[in-house]
């Protein structure tokens, strides 16, 4: 099957075409979840290299349950975001008091096609403050906070992706909110923000 034929396929649909030999399917999945996945891990590891490890691990993940896969019992979005949490946290135990902090210029930033100089340096300035301010948060607290404000999945989803409760995603991401307007408070007039 052609590839951009796939564009409208579900996801349950391209994992069976998958499964019986489409390689085409595969790349329509990595081309969907990728980004996202990546960015996910990004936030938690504040590492783009490490990022992309994760990233293309939990693709082949994906890959080797491919025949395997049930329909309806999960989404896969929701299972790579999951994997790739779960290999993050496994990576930042792993490197646990060995953490790199990165250089406020150093971390890289969305392209921004407003035309103004000023104003890309202040989105540069912000999404580096979110990034430091992300980094000062406990583990499952970033991964929360991530999910559910940068990812923009559901509560449940975000729920479903850690393995807990609706509630204690709740309790988390208002400790997690929290936490960033704390950190985020002596950048205030700096960054021109407001909460």
């Amino acid at each position: 099957m052609p590839f951009d034929t796939q564009s409208n396929i579900s996801d349950d649909a391209l994992m069976v075409l998958f499964a019986n030999g489409d390689g085409a399917a595969a790349n329509q999945l990595a081309y969907r979840h990728t980004p996202r996945v990546l960015a996910l891990a990004f936030r938690m590891l504040n590492d783009r290299a490490e990022a992309e490890d994760v990233a293309q691990e939990a693709l082949m993940r994906l890959w080797k349950i491919a025949p395997e896969w049930r329909q309806g019992e999960a989404k896969v979005s929701t299972w790579l975001y999951r994997v790739a949490s779960n290999l993050c946290t496994d990576r930042l135990r792993k490197h646990a008091g060995k953490r790199r902090t990165a250089d406020i210029d150093s971390v890289a930033e969305p392209m921004d096609e407003t035309p103004s100089v000023e104003t890309k340096m202040i989105g540069q300035d912000r999404a580096a403050a979110l990034q430091t301010a992300l980094q000062t948060l406990p583990e499952r607290q970033r991964q929360a906070v991530s999910l559910r404000f940068l990812q923009e999945l559901s509560n449940p989803e975000v729920a479903e992706v850690m393995g807990v409760s609706v509630d204690a995603v709740e309790s988390l991401l208002a400790r997690g909110k929290r936490g960033l307007a704390q950190a985020l408070a002596v950048h205030k007039v700096e960054l021109g923000l407001e909460f």
